[in-house]
């Protein structure tokens, strides 16, 4: 079916797509009136899927934005928020979902780091916004959406008042997409870094189609598919849902969040789910549940799983409930997005295991010589690949630090900074950071990020974080605080002081109050020490 008023022979081609838009719009001339995404009471089927983002790239594209431009989507789980990241793409420009709970001084970071041109955001973000704006010197349009109205900004557009927008494409938008290549960057994904600050991982088209393209091939999705995805869109686990089907033509069911598992229980029987990625706590939630096996699952198909590896003894639970749904146990990176997966079928013989690397992926567990280690040994994993990704923005020392030349011909490969070790048929093991980093829920969480917002309260002289094992959450959060001599600070006052200055997964789980914190004799705090000290207390 050729779509009116379209350039047929720009669209000739696009069975071979190679630019994540592409894959939308080749679905919505293969599929035009299947489901593509159902939200609430909402349902798009590809063609207005398809439509409503080439209305949207045609506006932001008489707004000004041009090829390469950086536009922030600032909201929650949506309907907008799908359509928004296709706009952008179909209009040359990267997108950046920051997460929807994330604090206004962060916000503010990211529009100066990134020197984004505009954001799109849902009406129930203004008060996070007014504040990120506190600084004259940020000045961008905002394109808003929701239910609530909004008064008092400058340069602000509502998302059904925008202009230029029409349901035939503008010859200036196709032109637009006949110029872009898939080395081109498609994505900036914002994640936490071992100085505090959030680094943008670089993701261009070609990195993003290769990851996706793998992990369909050993999911074996096809266009019957119907995905739940309850995880945010700005954790790139939930957003490559989104782009994976939109590549094989399968439905995604699209959730606000997954705080109430009985919910989604509901949702995977109503809406005949057939793949279900999850993140440990997920599990954990719906184990919990005294009836889980009352529910017909029969529709499913496979759980996923990554952000943390899950606990044993969840996996021999929900095998002996659901033997039939297949598991995939997987390990990623935002910096590579996916490493590695274990076959379902092996899932019993090595639930320890991460697996092997996906199709067309190759990894190394290397030691500080960068000599690849024997059988057994504990080394850093190394990942060669085109899912590895282009690097941070903004930020080449510490690039060149993560992405580093390999011993083939210079090119570029990831030091992971997790390390492994491997057993004799090959199979990967994660044993854990090489840093302080902190996966929480399935968020990666810098220590040192939360540490800075608790030195800046009043009262607190020095402050540690550690992550410490936690059976729901994979870690939790500790914070070790030493306060002035004449402070009357307790724990709640700085629990109301961290959900004031932290997004909710960041915020410690405990409070310890020191003396003083243990140090290594060049002075630094020795976080080995406060480990051990937990460890003692539990």
């Amino acid at each position: 079916m050729e779509k009116a008023g379209v350039n047929s022979d720009f669209y000739s081609g696009l069975f071979n797509p190679v630019l994540v838009h592409e894959f939308l719009t080749a679905s919505a001339l293969k599929f035009p009136d299947k489901e593509a995404v159902v939200f609430a009471e909402t349902r798009l089927t590809y063609r207005e899927l398809d439509e409503q983002s080439d209305m949207l790239a045609s506006s932001l594209m008489t707004l000004g934005i041009e090829r390469h431009n950086r536009i922030i989507v600032f909201g929650d789980n949506s309907v907008e928020t799908i359509i928004s990241i296709y706009a952008i793409l179909k209009a040359g420009a990267v997108f950046i979902i920051p997460n929807g709970t994330i604090k206004s001084n962060k916000l503010q970071y990211i529009i100066r780091d990134s020197g984004a041109r505009l954001i799109i955001a849902q009406m129930s973000k203004d008060e996070i916004i007014q504040e990120a704006f506190s600084d004259p010197d940020i000045g961008i349009p905002v394109i808003w959406f929701g239910q609530k109205e909004i008064i008092g900004h400058k340069n602000d557009y509502l998302w059904n008042e925008l202009p230029g927008a029409s349901p035939v494409q503008s010859d200036s938008l196709i032109k637009r997409k006949s110029e872009l290549i898939d080395y081109d960057l498609a994505s900036l994904i914002y994640t936490s870094g071992s100085t505090g600050e959030p680094k943008g991982v670089m993701s261009a088209h070609s990195n993003i189609v290769a990851a996706a393209r793998s992990i369909i091939q050993y999911i074996k999705n096809d266009s019957s598919d119907r995905i739940l995805v309850v995880l945010p869109l700005s954790f790139d686990y939930g957003l490559y849902q989104v782009i994976m089907a939109f590549m094989f033509g399968g439905t995604i069911v699209l959730e606000k969040s997954f705080n109430f598992p009985m919910d989604m229980l509901k949702v995977l029987q109503k809406e005949k789910i057939t793949g279900f990625p999850i993140v440990p706590t997920i599990l954990a939630m719906l184990l919990k549940l005294k009836n889980l096996s009352g529910y017909d699952l029969g529709g499913l198909r496979y759980i996923s799983n990554t952000g943390a590896a899950l606990p044993v003894e969840h996996i021999k639970k929900f095998r002996n409930l659901f033997p039939e749904v297949q598991l995939f146990s997987m390990f990623g990176l935002t910096e590579c997005k996916r490493i590695s997966y274990l076959s379902p079928d092996l899932i019993d013989k090595k639930p320890g295991s991460v697996g092997k690397a996906i199709p067309n992926c190759e990894t190394f567990i290397v030691d500080e010589r960068d000599s690849v280690v024997q059988t057994g040994r504990i080394g850093e994993l190394v990942v060669r690949g085109s899912n590895v990704m282009r690097g941070y923005w903004n930020a080449e020392d510490l690039t060149s630090k993560i992405y580093r030349n390999w011993k083939l011909g210079g090119e570029k490969v990831l030091y992971t900074g997790d390390l492994f070790y491997e057993d004799e048929d090959g199979f990967l093991y994660f044993v854990g950071r090489k840093d302080d980093m902190i996966k929480s829920k399935g968020e990666r969480i810098s220590p040192k990020e939360i540490e800075n917002i608790l030195c800046s309260m009043e009262g607190v002289v020095e402050a540690a974080v550690i992550g410490v094992p936690d059976e729901i959450l994979g870690q939790s959060i500790k914070a070790f605080i030493v306060k002035k001599m004449d402070s009357g600070l307790l724990q709640n006052e700085v629990l109301l002081y961290c959900s004031k200055n932290m997004e909710t997964f960041m915020i410690p789980k405990e409070i310890e109050f020191l003396d003083a914190l243990p140090k290594s004799p060049n002075g630094k705090v020795d976080k080995k020490s406060l480990k051990l000290m937990d460890n003692t207390t539990r």
